[in-house]
């Protein structure tokens, strides 16, 4: 089965978006070339770009003080280890802490950084960090593996707070999702209900299906339509049954 998970609000967008660019920065910046390295840093800059769109760190304080009152309200329940949600609880207490710790934005330390910043300017040109527009960043990317990775790892640090106050909320939001199977008629679905003030939608399908889904949903309703997956038209329809399951996911 494939899972594709299509969010419902630019809040849950955004944090699938970090989701991503961390787990790149992850792969890239424990490898040992250059062009890997480089590669990592990139995908830092994403970060600190998405972070600065939006007071993602108020957003974050909030949501997690507001699972600590949901999760709270379980102390009696008698189907829920009391272990469990101490485990729970004592995440979200460390990382809210770690949050409240954060100097000024989020970021704010590559920011100062006028070199970093010189570098963020160019990657966005195609080609723009090449060795004759930035020779100091090629000074660097020339330096031996353990000196680039304890940079990275340095410029990195400040925002594992945020890395881990989203992932106790992305966890806790897909934790909570109901799953229902559905089959798409000629590769069109189409519903009505108050499901869709989820925030996350996942949607899975069987991997050996040649199509995939285009999902659009709001308040109102959810409309999926499958078209074939290597077609590259967006018009064209995947004319047969699809059989799929849906989890609705709500913080």
């Amino acid at each position: 089965m494939i899972c594709y998970e299509h969010p419902l609000n630019e809040r849950i967008r955004a944090l699938l978006r970090l989701e991503d660019l961390f787990k790149k920065i992850d792969v890239f910046s424990n490898k040992e070339t250059a062009i890997e390295h480089h590669a990592a840093l990139a995908a830092l800059f994403e970060v600190l770009e998405i972070t600065s769109r939006a007071d993602i760190k108020s957003d974050l304080l909030q949501e997690l003080e507001r699972q600590k009152q949901i999760l709270e309200m379980f102390r009696k329940h008698p189907q829920v280890s009391d272990t469990a949600l101490n485990d729970a609880l004592n995440s979200i207490q460390i990382t809210f802490r770690e949050m409240l710790d954060l100097p000024g934005k989020v970021g704010e330390h590559l920011r100062e950084n006028e070199w970093l910043m010189a570098i963020k300017q160019r990657i966005s040109i195609p080609g723009g960090c090449c060795a004759f527009d930035l020779p100091s960043y090629h000074h660097w990317l020339s330096q031996d593996t353990a000196q680039r990775t304890k940079d990275i790892q340095e410029w990195l640090a400040p925002f594992l707070p945020v890395r881990n106050a989203f992932g106790i909320v992305l966890f806790l939001l897909r934790k909570s999702g109901r799953t229902s199977a559905f089959v798409a008629n000629q590769g069109i679905f189409q519903q009505t209900g108050v499901e869709y003030a989820a925030h996350l939608l996942q949607l899975r399908l069987d991997d050996e299906l040649p199509c995939v889904p285009e999902i659009s949903a709001n308040k109102y309703a959810l409309n999926i339509r499958f078209i074939p997956a290597q077609s590259g038209q967006k018009s064209k329809l995947y004319e047969d049954d699809v059989p799929f399951e849906i989890t609705f996911c709500n913080l």
